[in-house]
Order: C-alpha cells, then structure tokens, then sequence
C-alpha cells in the first residue's frame, strides 16, 4: 500500500517562468507530508494540484545558492 503524500504551499514568493499550457515555475515556501516547510522551486499546474520536478532547499542551501548566483555575471 502506498504513503499518503500531502503538500501544503504555505508562502509564494513569486513565479519564475509560465508555459504555453500554463504551467507555473515558482519560488515556494512547502511542507511536505506535515514537516516544516522548506524552499521549493519548481514548475505547477494552473491549480497547483499537479507539480513537475523540482529543488527543495533549506534557509542555508538558499542562501548558499544566492551566494553562488550573486559571482555569475548575468
């Protein structure tokens, strides 16, 4: 018998990308399966009930990541 697997998006920070089928990439704060809610990137059905594969990070690996993004030149 398989897990149940609960999501719960608790805090958006915004969207990234959109597709022509309206999927969403977005910057999220969620909880996965009643834990505390971490930082998650990833791509979203038009009713979030749907999600694509993604990056889950920690307070520390987001900052590690902005650190990183901040020596690119782009």
């Amino acid at each position: 018998m398989a897990d149940d697997f609960t999501f719960k998006i608790t805090e958006s920070f915004g969207v990234l990308s959109e597709s022509k089928a309206g999927w969403k990439t977005e910057l999220n704060m969620v909880s996965w399966g009643d834990r505390p809610a971490k930082y998650d990137i990833r791509s979203w059905s038009p009713d979030h009930m749907k999600m694509g594969k993604g990056v889950t990070m920690t307070k520390e690996e987001l900052s590690a990541l902005k650190s990183l993004l901040n020596t690119l030149d782009v």
